[in-house]
């Protein structure tokens, strides 16, 4: 096993339940070591900002009725795949075949204490959490990858863009929503996969400050994709892989041996929030903890938990002395980590190019393989990657 420099110690095993049912997925039990194998037009429209009314929490629609709550909690056949459903390919689950050629978003969230409690994000496919500033003890901002956008009732609350998500979210075809962000994004937005809505979202009275107030509201995304003239479905940046994981047969799960390293917790080198990733053995997934606490969606309470976890040492630059940074993310053969159900196995990561998916694999050099489900991203400095903790 290639040793990275990561620490790794023994720990008892601990977990918060979380609060909502998942699809179940039974069946077959796969070894990681067999072949782990195998993104228009521009939307800044800030001038919409007037039309958009200021909310109160009250005002903001509840997310459907308790029959349609009962339903979509419904366990579904290990293996089958429900009529008028599709497998993601973004978490190799079935969702509603309607949306099949309809593009993510990538959404931009504060993750400063104040900003809390987050909305929605607990409903997104894909979380990246990445170092947004060298200022501020590294202080971390979260980029939220939504495939069904136009379900989730409200999802914030919104800040800037750095250039490394606009290299990162390219390779989904996703469209990027951001509020605004420093000069240096400016280049990068030009390019023709480089699309994004800038502010403009509705502002809501949560009783903070004016910067953490901005949300995405259910029916505004595809409103501003229209009046931007944006592609609401796949263009010719579409990824070129049906899934953007090389994920396990749906039905079927990947479960790490007992010779793979023992991953009960594992902390990303994030000091600013101190972000931890705890496993939960009623779930099997990991749930995700912050500032001291479990992470809890403000709409409903549910806990936001992954079933997978991927760590990403990565090279990165500072612009300026007031912190402004990006991540050197286009490059090959750098360290990482894949965790699942409980265990994590050393793995390798390449990213060619902005529209080109990050690949990983395993120390064979075979791509390798994931569970199906939620995952969570996190690239990490490489300057304080051996500070990173798996349990």
């Amino acid at each position: 096993m290639v040793d990275i420099g990561v620490q790794i110690k023994k720990t008892d095993k601990e977990g918060i339940p979380m609060g909502k049912k998942r699809l179940a997925v039974i069946g077959l039990s796969l070894c990681l070591v067999a072949s782990l194998a195998g993104c228009g037009s521009k939307g800044d429209t800030a001038e919409s900002a007037a039309s958009i009314e200021t909310l109160t929490w009250e005002s903001i629609p509840e997310a459907g009725n308790d029959a349609a709550v009962e339903e979509s909690e419904e366990e579904i056949p290990a293996g089958e795949i429900p009529e008028g459903m599709y497998l993601s390919e973004l978490t190799g689950e079935p969702i509603s075949e309607e949306i099949k050629n309809q593009r993510p978003v990538a959404v931009m969230i504060d993750n400063e204490v104040t900003a809390l409690d987050h909305y929605g994000v607990a409903e997104a496919d894909i979380v990246y959490e990445m170092m947004n500033s060298t200022k501020n003890n590294r202080i971390t901002r979260l980029m939220a990858v939504v495939k069904d956008w136009d379900a989730i009732e409200q999802l914030g609350s919104i800040r800037s863009t750095r250039p490394t998500n606009i290299l990162m979210m390219a390779e989904y075809n996703a469209v990027l929503i951001h509020d605004g962000g420093p000069f240096y994004i400016d280049e990068y937005l030009k390019n023709d996969y480089a699309d994004h809505l800038s502010g403009g979202f509705a502002r809501v009275k949560n009783g903070k400050a004016y910067e953490f107030t901005e949300y995405v509201t259910k029916g505004e995304v595809a409103d501003r994709l229209k009046a931007a003239k944006i592609d609401t479905e796949y263009n010719q940046y579409k990824p070129d892989s049906d899934f953007h994981f090389n994920f396990t047969g749906w039905g079927t799960e990947v479960t790490l041996d007992d010779s793979q390293i023992k991953a009960n917790t594992v902390k990303p080198c994030f000091p600013h929030n101190e972000s931890t990733l705890k496993y939960n053995e009623d779930t099997q997934t990991y749930d995700y903890y912050e500032y001291g606490k479990v992470h809890k969606d403000g709409e409903d309470g549910d806990v936001l938990t992954f079933d997978n976890v991927i760590l990403m040492s990565c090279p990165f630059q500072q612009f300026d002395e007031g912190g402004y940074m990006m991540y050197n993310c286009l490059t090959s053969n750098q360290k990482g980590y894949y965790v699942t159900k409980g265990k994590a196995v050393p793995i390798t990561w390449s990213k060619n190019a902005a529209t080109d998916r990050t690949r990983y694999y395993d120390e064979d050099g075979k791509e390798i393989t994931i569970n199906t489900g939620k995952t969570y991203i996190a690239l990490c400095p490489d300057d304080t990657w051996s500070k990173t903790v798996i349990e």
